[in-house]
C-alpha cells in the first residue's frame, strides 16, 4: 500500500478498511468545521460509508489515477490529502486536502502539499499541479499562497455548498516554475 513519509511528524498513507471508524470519528468529530468547505460531510453518516469508498480509492491507485489518503500527525489521523485524476498525456493533476480543526496552525497541510509537489515533479515527472480552494477559505487559500503557487482565476459560483454558491479559485504550479524556486 501507498505510505509516504513527508517528515519526522507527518505521513501521508492510503487508507483501508481498518482505518473507517477512525476516518469517520475523524469526519464526525469535525462534522461543523469541514461542513463549511466540504459539500460531503452530511453524506457521511457512519463508518460503513467508507466500505464502498474505500475499495474506489485503492482502485483509483492501482490503476496510476490518483489517490486519497490519509494524513498522520505523530501517528494520528488529522486529515486527508488527495490526487484527483492523473492526466498522463499533459502530465497534470490536481491536489485537494482537508484538516481536523484540531491539526491546523502546525504546517501540516503544507508540508504535505510541498513534500508531494516534490515527489510529483521528481519521481512523477509531472509537469503542473492544481489546486481549487473556495474563495472564503483563507486557511486553504494560504496554503498555495505560501507555496508560490500561481493564481490563475476565480470559477464565480462554481460550488453549491448546502446553501449558496461559493467562487472557486483555482492555482497551479508548472515544473518550471518549482524548479527556480
Amino acid at each position: 500500500m501507498f505510505s509516504y513519509k513527508v517528515d519526522d511528524q507527518i505521513a501521508i498513507e492510503l487508507l483501508q478498511q481498518k482505518d473507517k471508524e477512525e476516518l469517520y470519528n475523524l469526519i464526525d468529530d469535525n462534522r461543523e468545521h469541514l461542513r463549511k468547505w466540504m459539500q460531503w460531510v452530511d453524506k457521511r453518516t457512519s463508518s460503513e460509508d467508507f466500505e464502498t469508498i474505500i475499495p474506489m480509492w485503492i482502485t483509483n491507485y492501482a490503476n496510476n489515477n490518483g489517490f486519497d489518503a490519509g494524513i498522520r500527525y505523530n501517528g494520528k489521523l488529522v486529515g486527508m490529502i488527495g490526487l484527483h485524476f492523473v492526466d498522463w498525456k499533459n502530465k497534470s493533476t490536481s491536489i485537494a486536502y482537508f484538516l481536523s480543526e484540531e491539526g491546523q496552525g502546525k504546517g501540516v497541510i503544507t508540508r504535505s502539499v510541498s513534500s508531494l509537489m516534490k515527489y510529483l515533479f521528481e519521481e512523477m515527472n509531472m509537469h503542473r499541479i492544481e489546486i481549487q480552494c473556495a474563495g472564503n477559505n483563507l486557511k486553504s487559500i494560504s496554503v498555495p499562497t505560501r507555496l508560490g503557487f500561481v493564481q490563475e482565476g476565480i470559477k464565480r459560483d462554481g460550488q453549491w455548498l448546502y446553501d449558496h454558491y461559493e467562487d472557486l479559485i483555482t492555482f497551479s504550479m508548472l515544473k518550471s516554475d518549482w524548479e527556480r524556486k
